[in-house]
């Protein structure tokens, strides 16, 4: 290849690789607001309306929490996953997205057992603001968790195929990684939002 051939390839590289990043800001931006959106009216409505529903007798804490260790964790394996497909080690690469999808599944196992157990003690998403908020900002997130496992496991699959080259797709594994530590980010808030801060506000009232 010449030289000119091998500048213009280059150029073309790197716009793409620039189009790709600005693409998914693009989206993590919009969906930022989404998220913002969803959980600022859930504690609107939850001051406005504080009597209505008292999620302390039905949060399981300690559930919540283990979940929140498993995103944590998965968050740590996606960045390690990121790092060795810039270096083009694959086997890591592999190692450590299995390690993220397996993670991502535990997590979304624990939200299925949860909104099982919230219906079965009678909370649905006709219980009031309380209930049609929580699930629908909730099972909004649970919805970009399974489509990034699904993303996830899609590049795994294509880990195989023998046309991953790790200089190409190493954009494109990023973008999946912006992706999951966003999801990381927006259920660390909504952890914060709705469930510790029912918690202290009970355990504050309690104590007056």
């Amino acid at each position: 290849m010449s030289e000119s051939a091998s500048s213009e390839h280059d150029s073309h590289h790197n716009l793409v690789v620039g189009n790709k990043k600005l693409l998914m800001w693009l989206f993590l931006g919009s969906d930022c607001m989404f998220f913002g959106t969803l959980i600022s009216t859930h504690l609107i409505y939850r001051k406005l309306y504080p009597e209505e529903y008292d999620p302390t007798q039905l949060f399981s804490l300690e559930l919540t929490s283990f979940s929140t260790f498993i995103l944590l964790m998965s968050s740590f394996l996606m960045a390690l996953a990121v790092s060795a497909m810039h270096k083009g080690e694959l086997k890591s690469f592999r190692r450590n997205t299995l390690g993220v999808i397996f993670f991502g599944l535990i997590f979304l196992g624990c939200q299925v057992f949860e909104f099982s157990e919230f219906v079965h003690l009678g909370l649905t998403l006709q219980s009031g603001t309380f209930g049609s908020t929580f699930y629908l900002m909730t099972g909004t997130h649970g919805c970009h968790v399974a489509i990034g496992v699904f993303w996830l496991t899609c590049l795994l699959f294509y880990s195989y195929s023998g046309k991953m080259d790790a200089h190409e797709s190493a954009i494109d594994v990023e973008a999946a990684g912006l992706y999951w530590h966003f999801v990381d980010i927006v259920w660390i808030l909504i952890f914060t939002a709705v469930y510790l801060i029912e918690f202290i506000g009970k355990t504050g009232g309690a104590a007056h």
